[in-house]
């Protein structure tokens, strides 16, 4: 019990704290599984220490919350979030094909996709699509719900790509040049599973706009369903990729339950708020240090 206690005293921990972990595990448990019970038991009481300090600050300030509410910064930005949302530009071609499970072009797929922005309040919105698909049905062309491509035209969402017939060929403009050259200048969001990599080898500044600015996408059924982390892992949160500004707070990694008294340095794999964007060395190497 003495080498036990000594120990846990050694890393921080009060002697009531050793025992509300001994009367739970046994006298005859490991130092591993006591060390294991002391974080649980630390975290515990800190997390509660915080939920009392916030539950009493919000008693305290409720009575002032209403005469400050016109003046928060968080109202304004919820306010203007419509403004504070990146223009959407659709290639309307891939989106059609993807729904059309690349067999038929589906112009409801297109309508999804734009319902589907526009419900999250953005604003501008655009739709690009060849000017051919005007054209009726084809077996080698299949087409369905074309009267959409009409409706979402009219609505001044959706434009067609020039067209038109030389001699009986046809010649078409590039309509993924529409896409990537609007985005761009607008400072905008490109949805497409398209890489468009002949035109990333063009120009830098498209190569960097793209891999940054590309917003993939799958169809369950009649579901658009963008990714939650459109740049990865450890990029953005989608929420904060379709913003101009940030107002989302990112949670890239879990935070370590050992805390403070985690021994990895920066090679812990968890997320340490107090360490901010600094490395920390882990005992080992400061011991290393200190020796030379």
């Amino acid at each position: 019990y003495q080498t036990k206690l000594e120990f846990a005293l050694k890393l921080g921990y009060s002697e009531e704290q050793v025992q509300l972990v001994l009367n739970k595990l046994g006298t005859d448990a490991l130092i591993n599984d006591i060390l294991g019970e002391l974080v649980k038991l630390g975290n515990k009481t800190e997390t509660d220490q915080t939920v009392t300090n916030a539950n009493t600050s919000v008693i305290r300030e409720a009575s002032s919350i209403e005469s400050q509410r016109s003046e928060s910064p968080l109202q304004e930005d919820v306010t203007e979030d419509g403004d504070n949302l990146r223009p959407i530009v659709i290639d309307g071609s891939n989106v059609a094909m993807s729904h059309g499970n690349k067999e038929v072009f589906s112009c409801r797929g297109i309508k999804l996709a734009v319902d589907w922005f526009l419900e999250r309040g953005h604003k501008d919105v655009t739709v690009f699509v060849p000017a051919w698909r005007k054209e009726q049905s084809r077996p080698d062309a299949l087409i369905t719900d074309q009267e959409i491509l009409r409706k979402l035209e009219k609505e001044k969402i959706l434009v067609f790509t020039p067209s038109r017939r030389v001699q009986g060929r046809r010649v078409v403009c590039y309509d993924d040049r529409f896409i990537v050259k609007l985005a761009f200048e607008s400072d905008g969001i490109i949805v497409s599973n398209d890489n468009y990599r002949d035109l990333a080898n063009e120009k830098p500044e498209w190569k960097k706009f793209i891999d940054e600015r590309l917003l993939m996408y799958s169809f369950v059924n009649d579901k658009f369903m963008p990714p939650d982390d459109p740049l990865g892992r450890h990029g953005p949160s989608l929420d904060n990729f379709l913003r101009k500004k940030p107002i989302v707070p990112e949670h890239k990694k879990q935070p370590c339950p050992y805390g403070k008294k985690c021994t990895y340095g920066h090679k812990c794999k968890y997320y340490h708020p107090e360490r901010g964007n600094q490395p920390q060395r882990s005992v080992a190497d400061e011991l290393r240090a200190m020796s030379r």
